[in-house]
């Protein structure tokens, strides 16, 4: 099916081409094969066109943060993509440079014989400058499909300051949407010519990437080979092994207990998330089938996190953490210049932080010592640990690990891009519009003023280690990681 007009924009006014040899997909976000809006929509453009489609999924060297963890979960994906396309007409080409720059003009040259190139529609990250790059200079259409949240966010004009503000927008224009969702197995069945074997001299100048790099090796890429491979693999198959075990065995505790390190009570879907192997439209589709929604459960208007949704109460909280705060930071990424800089954090914060600069600091510390783990405070060091170990890092320990590299940096914006370049370089989910929100909060965005002022944060959100023990349950957390 071709996209839903809400979810698709044209990116250039080069025209289609007819007589092309096959539709390009270019996938950058949405990497899986199933339930994605630009994969259904480019499949539906060959058939119009009575074409092949040929899928692009690269992998450069030069992108921020380039890593040995990052490269292998990447290239986990690929690996499924590729058994996925594999049994279908579809031609898959999985590029991973090399060496630096070799993926250049490879989009180009696939674009040459192309009838249109789709490609996925993505607000942050260095994606929207490659693709307008790529808009002027191709030939032919290209045309982006939004597949990221269950609302289209180019839908939202204007940028929310508090999630109970895009609570209530959600409320009001979602319910339509819940109904269009991407096909589960596009690939299925599929009536298509099979695309073609590509041109020697393009198969000799960009091959496809090897089975072993397939597998996941990347010791030999020069990439950042001090932040390496962690357990979790990448891919559709391990994010829907995720996915159902913490439906079955943590989904109905989430209301209750997802702040306590020690009940396994959280999703740990963002970093699948964050690289499309997951599609938030399944994980809804999944929730609303077992539960037995229907429109007609859906409630009033109320901006309230529970209630709306008309599920259980564990089903409504985990949706406000996947749709109302996630697509909350889409909606910064894509209509805040500043959402990922100190610059765009709210002005009363930057007053109060201002104000409050000179404050005596009990403890300083520099990027160096806070990277090792190396504080007086043994709650701050297991949350780093397990961010560098883990490639991730608890949901609430990440807010207080935040308040306390605020407290002990002497600039706010220096404190804002130490804790931007620890989380983009170690977390799986890092360079994602919902980390870079989840560093804005520590300095007020989507949140108000509190008192009583405290020295250092002024009217800031305060939070201490000595209170997060006292509340939650962290001794099995504290044994493994401090």
């Amino acid at each position: 099916m071709l996209a839903p007009v809400d979810r698709l924009r044209p990116l250039n006014d080069a025209p289609l081409r007819r007589e092309g040899a096959w539709v390009l997909y270019w996938m950058v976000a949405s990497r899986r094969a199933g339930w994605s809006f630009a994969l259904d929509h480019a499949l539906a453009r060959a058939r119009e066109l009575g074409r092949p489609l040929l899928v692009l999924e690269a992998l450069r060297l030069d992108h921020p943060h380039a890593s040995a963890r990052l490269h292998r979960f990447v290239l986990q994906g690929m690996a499924d993509n590729a058994r996925a396309f594999a049994g279908s007409p579809v031609g898959y080409l999985p590029f991973v440079e090399e060496t630096p720059g070799q993926g250049r003009g490879l989009l180009r040259a696939l674009a040459d014989r192309a009838c249109l190139v789709v490609t996925d529609d993505w607000p942050a990250y260095f994606l929207p400058r490659m693709q307008a790059a790529a808009a002027a200079a191709l030939p032919v259409r290209l045309e982006a499909v939004d597949g990221v949240g269950l609302l289209p966010w180019r839908s939202v004009d204007r940028a929310f300051g508090r999630a109970v503000d895009f609570r209530r927008h959600l409320q009001r224009q979602l319910a339509p949407h819940l109904r269009v969702l991407p096909s589960p197995a596009p690939l299925s069945g599929l009536d298509l010519p099979p695309c073609p074997p590509l041109p020697d001299a393009l198969r000799a100048r960009w091959p496809a990437a090897s089975d072993r790099r397939l597998s996941g090796q990347v010791t030999d890429l020069p990439v950042d080979q001090g932040v390496g491979p962690v357990a979790q693999e990448g891919g559709a198959g391990a994010a829907r092994a995720r996915w159902r075990r913490f439906r079955d065995e943590g989904l109905s505790r989430y209301d209750e207990e997802r702040s306590h390190p020690d009940a396994d009570a959280s999703s740990g879907l963002s970093p699948w998330l964050h690289f499309g192997h997951l599609s938030v439209h399944e994980l809804w589709a999944d929730i609303a089938g077992r539960e037995g929604w229907s429109p007609e459960r859906l409630g009033p208007v109320t901006a309230s996190k529970a209630g709306w949704w008309g599920l259980s109460a564990s089903s409504e909280a985990f949706l406000d953490e996947l749709v109302t705060w996630r697509e909350l930071a889409l909606n910064g990424a894509a209509l805040l210049p500043d959402h990922d800089r100190y610059a765009g954090t709210p002005a009363w914060a930057q007053q109060t932080l201002a104000q409050h600069r000179a404050d005596p600091r009990p403890h300083r510390y520099d990027l160096e010592t806070l990277d090792r783990a190396q504080t007086h405070d043994p709650v701050w060091n297991a949350a780093q640990r397990q961010l560098r170990e883990s490639g991730g890092m608890h949901n609430y320990l990440r807010m207080l690990w935040g308040k306390k590299v605020l407290e002990w940096v002497d600039d706010p914006a220096t404190a804002f891009d130490i804790l931007l370049h620890l989380n983009d370089r170690y977390a799986l989910d890092g360079r994602d519009p919902n980390s870079t929100a989840g560093v804005g909060w520590v300095f007020g965005r989507y949140d108000r003023p509190w008192g009583p002022v405290r020295p250092i944060f002024g009217t800031v959100r305060y939070m201490s280690s000595e209170n997060t023990v006292r509340k939650l349950r962290m001794g099995r957390y504290l044994a493994r990681w401090g």
